[in-house]
């Protein structure tokens, strides 16, 4: 790929120096070369822990219903990678969003590479601040529609980075369905997400190192074009 491109993938494995890529109807899972540190907000092994996968599984809408063959669940994940022999730490987040929907988009500069991996299903749209349909918050239930964001860059990320990127990645998931008019159903209102959205965002291994990647410096701005790009090419299919 060209700095810039977003490109389509359809069912297929591909290969980096970092990491494999495999893209199915039923998932995409990146399997990374080495162990790396990932922040995440994910189902399976969310937050900030050091694994070899990535995985976001496809799952049917209506939870006990037809539209899919799995159960969106910790258990789900983890038997996935179980059942295919992965070894390591899985990190796994689930979407309802068309397999059609994966887009991938990159960016090198400066020998620094940044990669978006999306999903996106745009059922449950919502903007931050409307009112919540769940209300309680020990028994939580949400319908499954999706944006899904795996960030994977060849550059080690300081902590503090990690933090700041899943701010960066977020606000440009913003600024794409603002761009492209995607509104709350229910509401009206320009939507900021959908109410099951997870984000991945994975260190490399060097031995760039960066330490800020907010709007003012280039890694920000290379993340956030790369996941606006395969947003924008997703949704505009």
């Amino acid at each position: 790929m060209t700095e810039g491109e977003t490109e389509r993938i359809g069912s297929m494995r591909y290969e980096t120096a970092q990491y494999w890529v495999h893209h199915s109807d039923e998932a995409v899972h990146v399997q990374l070369k080495e162990p790396c540190w990932i922040l995440s907000s994910a189902v399976l092994n969310g937050g900030l822990v050091q694994a070899n996968h990535i995985l976001n599984l496809r799952v049917a809408k209506n939870r006990d219903g037809d539209k899919g063959p799995f159960d969106p669940s910790e258990v789900t994940l983890q038997n996935y990678g179980i059942e295919r022999g992965w070894e390591g730490l899985t990190v796994g987040m689930m979407t309802a969003a068309d397999a059609d929907s994966f887009r991938r988009a990159s960016r090198v500069e400066q020998g620094v590479e940044v990669t978006a991996l999306v999903t996106v299903g745009i059922s449950n749209a919502r903007r931050a601040g409307d009112r919540a349909e769940c209300r309680d918050h020990f028994n939580p239930e949400a319908e499954t529609g999706t944006i899904n964001m795996i960030l994977l860059t060849n550059a080690v990320l300081k902590r503090p980075a990690l933090v700041e990127a899943i701010i960066t990645v977020t606000e440009a998931k913003a600024a794409a369905l603002q761009d492209l008019g995607v509104r709350n159903p229910e509401t009206g209102g320009i939507a900021t997400g959908t109410g099951t959205d997870a984000v991945a965002v994975v260190s490399g291994p060097g031995p760039a190192r960066i330490r800020y990647c907010g709007k003012h410096m280039l890694f920000g701005e290379m993340l956030a074009s790369t996941v606006m790009g395969a947003i924008a090419a997703s949704l505009k299919r």
